[in-house]
């Protein structure tokens, strides 16, 4: 069964089968910015296991890698649903907030530690990349 992940108003959706390939937080500040909080968190699919529905609005920025980003947000209320990095043309990430799945599995990697706001704690579990 696949989990479906929707922008606020419910006209944009990602489904989604099978296990992420990665799920990661981070703590640049461009998804600071995109998320309105202290980071992002992202599940990270192969292309051919997402099926898009309904109209996105995209907007291209740099990366804090120097590379393009590139957002998918819904047209009429605005949230960012899904992304494609240019980096890594076969996945789409997907906001994890965006699937409002209490029991969605934890991250596995936290990226971008050195922008990281120093009282946000992580699982032990979690690989730490700066």
């Amino acid at each position: 069964m696949a989990e479906v992940a929707s922008c606020c108003c419910g006209q944009l959706t990602v489904a989604c089968e099978g296990e992420p390939v990665r799920r990661s937080i981070c703590h640049c500040l461009e998804c600071q910015r995109r998320t309105g909080s202290v980071f992002g968190f992202q599940a990270r699919y192969s292309r051919d296991a997402v099926t898009i529905s309904g109209r996105a609005t995209e907007y291209v920025r740099g990366s804090d890698d120097g590379g393009k980003v590139a957002l998918s947000f819904c047209p009429n209320c605005g949230s960012t649903v899904y992304w494609k990095l240019e980096a890594l043309p076969g996945f789409i990430s997907v906001a994890v907030g965006a699937f409002a799945d209490p029991q969605f599995p934890p991250p596995l990697v936290s990226v971008y530690e050195e922008r990281k706001h120093p009282w946000v704690t992580t699982p032990k579990s979690v690989r730490h990349i700066d």
